[in-house]
């Protein structure tokens, strides 16, 4: 991660848009940082893949490893590479609500060379209902993001909330306007033999329940 004047794109211009998404490309092809606008909050995001710029991820957010970062995928196929097998539930569980606000915690393949935090060999992995996000991580490829706040901060629903809390700590800023926050994705765990709902969020049990009839709740 570089300590550098952050570069920031309103991407409403189509113009900037474009050279928004190829300047995040750049970043985190270089171990930096980018904030991305979700369909829930915003996001800080690093390449999955370099451990060195996680860990950046985490100082930025004054986080541990042991909360490790969830990852964002830009399709369905894109799981093929993170997880071995991909049970049924989820298949049934991606098909209602992808894109949108479900997080999956799926066992990801052991011979990956990543470094996400304490994971116990699992990952946590969602693709967004945002266009922008969409875009950035069809060139990018898997991001581990978690929400652009300090820790014990709120997260922020737009770029200048995400700016004030991370300033130069994050190389590039995509201005995606307003999202729809402050509720989080929820969260179920299928790396048991029982489906669990770790967190509520902007899916309910009962919502959930409609596709998954045994799920518990943590």
């Amino acid at each position: 991660m570089n300590a550098r004047t952050p570069r920031r794109f309103d991407c409403a211009d189509p113009s900037a848009r474009s050279a928004g998404i190829d300047a995040a490309v750049t970043a985190l092809g270089q171990g930096d940082l980018v904030v991305l606008p979700t369909d829930t909050v915003y996001g800080i995001g690093a390449d999955a893949f370099d451990p060195r710029a996680v860990a950046g991820l985490l100082a930025a957010k004054g986080r541990g490893r042991h909360k490790p970062s969830p990852v964002l995928v830009g399709s369905k196929d894109a799981l093929d590479d993170l997880v071995a097998d991909l049970p049924k539930t989820a298949e049934d569980l991606i098909g209602a609500f992808w894109p949108g606000g479900l997080t999956l915690v799926l066992r990801h393949r052991p011979s990956l060379s990543w470094d996400l935090g304490e994971t116990g060999g699992t990952v946590a992995v969602r693709m967004p209902d945002h266009p922008l996000a969409l875009d950035l991580l069809a060139a990018a490829g898997p991001m581990a993001v978690s929400s652009a706040n300090l820790t014990d901060r709120p997260s922020p629903e737009d770029c200048d909330a995400a700016f004030r809390m991370l300033g130069d700590s994050v190389s590039v800023y995509l201005d995606g306007g307003r999202t729809s926050g402050p509720v989080s994705s929820s969260i179920v765990d299928l790396t048991g033999d029982t489906p669990v709902l770790v967190r509520e969020g902007v899916l309910s049990a009962a919502e959930l329940r409609t596709v998954v009839p045994g799920l518990l709740a943590r």
